[in-house]
């Protein structure tokens, strides 16, 4: 009987491992059979890219890999959120070891950029489980030092988040581009996702985030995509001794038990199983993005760089007005130029403020 009992529990252990393999098949089939559907029914191209298709994202390590795979942009070096509960500030900062540590740390007096003790703490597996389980509140930059990054995620807030990230949404469907809603972590706004096959140039993945931001401005001569914030990355290049812009990241176990920094469906309802879903999501390659760019983008402005400097140069090609529908416009625009380019876009036509954008 002695020697029964561990055979036994051999057995339940395999029957669970093929239970878990066969659920993860059978998710994959369900997704490619809604992809079917939709493309049956649907006028719009069939989506581009392929599938994922991470096996069995059920066990805490596997998710963990999984979520290193989308998200984890930079790893050699994350921000986390901290919040001052006397005078009420927060925000996020890389984590470093020797953060607070006196006389070495001089925060705030030095930016932790450009701090000559930097000992960044890696974007590993302990710093990704802790973020799931709600220990801490992690954040990634969104640009890799040789200007590359992994995904393209458009933030959307304001009162019109929702009309506006559906507009995203279906314009990235008409390129054959599937964009994926997460509720931010505020619960007030969204992320808008597209993953990538392999490492793209952030000027391209924007280029490819503007096109689409275009294209959901002329959709509807209703919406005017007020609620866009910005793009991560929000660079094509590398800031000279920064690290980028940072986006919060999706799954984090205190906001999500609120609903929010979930992925969601088209009615902006949690989808069930959320690492299911992950694990098949559609990643764009380069050639993807090239050819959508090359078949859509007709006048263009063209980054030169070296060291840093930006050179414009503007190749002329066809009018991309007709494309673009642009509504006749014959007054001033004003066009304020600082540290950034600033346009007064409140009495502007909606195609028009796509073009500009």
């Amino acid at each position: 009987m002695s020697d029964a009992k561990p055979d036994i529990n051999l057995k339940i252990e395999q029957i669970e491992k093929e239970l878990d393999l066969l659920n993860s098949q059978r998710s994959k089939l369900i997704a490619e059979l809604k992809d079917l559907k939709r493309s049956n029914k649907s006028d719009l191209p069939l989506l581009i890219g392929r599938k994922l298709n991470f096996s069995n994202p059920n066990t805490p390590q596997a998710k963990i890999e999984l979520f290193k795979r989308l998200f984890c942009c930079r790893e050699d070096v994350f921000p986390r959120f901290w919040e001052n509960n006397k005078n009420g500030k927060k925000g996020y900062s890389p984590v470093c070891s020797n953060e607070w540590v006196r006389p070495i740390c001089n925060k705030p007096k030095i930016k932790c950029s450009d701090c000559s003790y930097q000992s960044f703490t890696p974007f590993d597996d302990l710093s990704i489980k802790n973020h799931l389980q709600g220990i801490h509140i992690a954040g990634v930059y969104s640009i890799r030092p040789n200007n590359t990054c992994i995904f393209l995620a458009a933030d959307f807030d304001k009162s019109s988040w929702k009309e506006d990230v559906s507009a995203y949404k279906k314009a990235g469907r008409e390129f054959g581009i599937e964009v994926y809603v997460e509720i931010s972590k505020s619960g007030n706004g969204a992320h808008a996702w597209i993953f990538f096959d392999e490492p793209v140039f952030a000027r391209k993945a924007r280029q490819l985030g503007t096109l689409i931001l275009v294209r959901a401005s002329v959709i509807s001569k209703k919406i005017k995509l007020s609620s866009h914030d910005r793009f991560f990355p929000n660079q094509d290049m590398m800031p000279n001794g920064g690290f980028g812009n940072l986006i919060a990241l999706p799954l984090q176990r205190e906001a999500r038990n609120r609903g929010n920094t979930v992925f969601v469906d088209d009615d902006f309802k949690p989808l069930e199983n959320q690492w299911e879903m992950l694990a098949v999501v559609r990643v764009v390659s380069t050639r993807d993005i090239d050819n959508i760019i090359d078949k859509n983008i007709t006048n263009e402005l063209v980054l030169d760089s070296d060291n840093y400097d930006v050179k414009l140069t503007e190749r002329t090609l066809d009018s991309i007005s007709k494309k673009l529908e642009l509504e006749e416009y014959n007054d001033t625009i004003n066009i304020r130029l600082a540290e950034q380019v600033f346009i007064q876009i409140d009495e502007l036509p909606d195609a028009l403020i796509g073009a500009l954008r």
